[in-house]
């Protein structure tokens, strides 16, 4: 299913695929700021005395938690789809707490 969206997604235009991707990162506000450390890293030139290998750190780290928010929005949202199925196939079940 993913590999089907994607190759869809390689058919838009340019112009189309960047506004759909600005609409996605808006909606996912976690992603877009983990897209912006990444760039802000890579564009990052301030410090003349840093080493390859400490920018290379900072992108590993920077890339290890976008892939944590990814499955983070991933699982929220698949356990929302979830949910919603089974309160559709079982209406009879009530939900929330007991009284006491």
């Amino acid at each position: 299913m993913i590999i089907e969206g994607m190759a869809k997604e390689k058919q838009r235009p340019s112009q189309s695929k960047e506004k759909w991707l600005m609409e996605k990162l808006k909606e996912n506000p976690e992603l877009m700021e983990r897209f912006e450390t990444i760039i802000k890293i890579t564009e990052s030139t301030d410090d003349p005395k840093q080493t390859a290998d400490e920018v290379e750190e900072l992108l590993l780290e920077a890339v290890r938690k976008l892939g944590k928010t990814s499955m983070e929005s991933w699982a929220e949202k698949v356990e929302e789809k979830t949910a919603e199925e089974f309160k559709r196939q079982n209406e009879k079940v009530r939900y929330g707490k007991k009284k006491s």
